[in-house]
């Protein structure tokens, strides 16, 4: 039951192996700080490799077989892959499930205000952080303004050397003994994270200068109005590139690995596995952060829709044969787990807590304290599941979050397994989790692409 660090069972090709996958990773979290990002740099792979959108083929009447590569995006913030197999969809599919949403900082929709010669941006929190650890570092703004007339503007801002960056302040040490007093979830509140995004006042203005200027270089950048921002999706995260750790590089440390580094291993596994008899599904989701609610989170019907109208394309749909499908089919919740800390060793059980460096975890059961809002997959399932990965020597730990009554988390398991199917919650150990900056191990993101990819094959 001793599992132990991986690294050292890798041949010469597979460390080189490890390298390219990584690097590719990391600028795969470069360019994708938000689900509108992830999503147009999925769409932009997956046309490369052949993947044709199911609006499209269902414009053109198309009839699929067995081999083709289809996939359907939504309201560009989360995506789906189909690689149909040779067996019929009644026999169930084979499906990774991961999110390309992280917490962050949301800007409000009445952002703009001067306070004290700088001018602010308000903001709403997403997701579960702890708020302190958003303040005094450099932060960058991405997303989309669309004007009234439909027109998009794309804003990043914050990325490029040469761009200015933005910042929440704190209070400084020698004035903070009664802020030093208070508990960690009280010393930054929510109201309290505004971003700085200007101090300099225009000329000839005789109120809100500051605020005036910002609103005159909008206009000017970007040809936005204050009223634009009514309907904007803009959001800050932390400014800069995803970089590698250790003197020996072993990790990666960036936002938004959670969970990113799951949802960008399904993906190259889903395409890098061809022939499949099972058909073979990557759903890549938004708003797992605050319990995939909405039109474009896992309780939507928009997995459900797409599965039945690739049925109907291939002349198998009605309503008996997708309720089939659904629960004859098998399902890893590729999501992230809390690796061990030994600064903070108290709060994990040794026994049953995922180690960086240790492969590929497989999470019985989630939740909080009692199991509450917890899939929790049956003995037969993972007993499938240990047979087909160590048939193919990938390494897996298994894993829970933390101590019983330390507290909890969930994913997108429970949601599927409404279905009937089989699931598990499957992914890499993480450091930091939901702070700006998280850590991962290399050989955990290359083990678990293996794993996933032995997995969309199973028959």
């Amino acid at each position: 039951m001793k599992r132990e660090s991986i690294w050292n069972k890798y041949s010469k090709k597979q460390l080189e192996e490890l390298e390219v996958l990584s690097n590719n990773y990391r600028k795969f979290l470069d360019e994708g700080k938000t689900e509108r990002e992830c999503v147009a740099q999925i769409v932009n792979r997956v046309e490369e490799e052949g993947y044709v959108e199911l609006e499209r083929l269902q414009k053109e009447k198309k009839q699929l077989k067995a081999g083709d590569k289809v996939y359907a995006v939504n309201m560009d913030k989360n995506v789906i892959l189909f690689n149909i197999g040779t067996e019929g969809f009644e026999a169930g599919m084979n499906i990774l499930g991961a999110h390309i949403d992280s917490p962050r900082l949301d800007i409000k929709q009445n952002p703009l205000y001067e306070e004290g010669d700088f001018a602010y941006l308000d903001t709403h929190y997403y997701g579960g952080i702890k708020k302190y650890q958003w303040v005094t570092i450099p932060l960058a703004i991405h997303g989309v303004v669309v004007k009234k007339d439909g027109t998009s503007i794309l804003i990043n801002v914050g990325e490029d050397e040469d761009d200015p960056v933005f910042f929440i302040s704190d209070l400084l040490v020698h004035l903070a003994a009664e802020q030093m007093e208070k508990k960690a979830n009280k010393v930054i509140e929510g109201e309290a994270l505004d971003i700085i995004v200007g101090n300099k006042p225009l000329e000839k203005e005789e109120k809100e200068k500051v605020k005036a200027g910002i609103l005159k270089i909008l206009k000017e950048e970007y040809d936005i109005e204050e009223e634009d921002f009514i309907s904007a999706e803009l959001e800050v995260v932390p400014a800069g590139k995803a970089r590698e750790a250790g003197f020996d590089t072993s990790m990666i440390l960036a936002y938004g690995q959670d969970d990113r580094v799951c949802a960008y291993s399904s993906l190259e596994a889903m395409l890098n596995v061809d022939q499949v008899k099972r058909t073979a599904c990557c759903i890549l989701v938004d708003k797992e952060e605050i319990g995939s609610v909405g039109a474009t989170g896992m309780q939507s019907k928009f997995f459900e829709n797409c599965v039945a109208e690739l049925m109907d394309l291939t002349g198998e749909f009605s309503e008996l044969s997708l309720r089939r499908c659904l629960a004859n089919s098998r399902m890893l919740s590729s999501d992230v787990g809390a690796g061990f800390d030994p600064s903070f060793a108290s709060s994990f059980d040794k026994n049953n807590v995922a180690y960086l460096g240790h492969g590929m975890i497989l999470k019985k059961f989630t939740g909080a304290r009692g199991k509450s809002g917890s899939n929790d997959a049956n003995a037969e399932y993972i007993g499938f599941l240990r047979k087909i990965m160590e048939d193919e020597d990938v390494t897996f730990q298994t894993a829970e979050l933390g101590k019983v009554d330390a507290g909890g988390g969930g994913t997108i398991a429970y949601i599927l397994s409404l279905y009937g199917m089989n699931v598990i919650d499957c992914g890499v150990p993480v450091l930091n989790m939901h702070a700006p900056y998280e850590a991962t191990s290399k050989a955990d993101l290359y083990e678990v692409k293996r794993g996933y990819e032995v997995f969309l094959k199973a028959e």
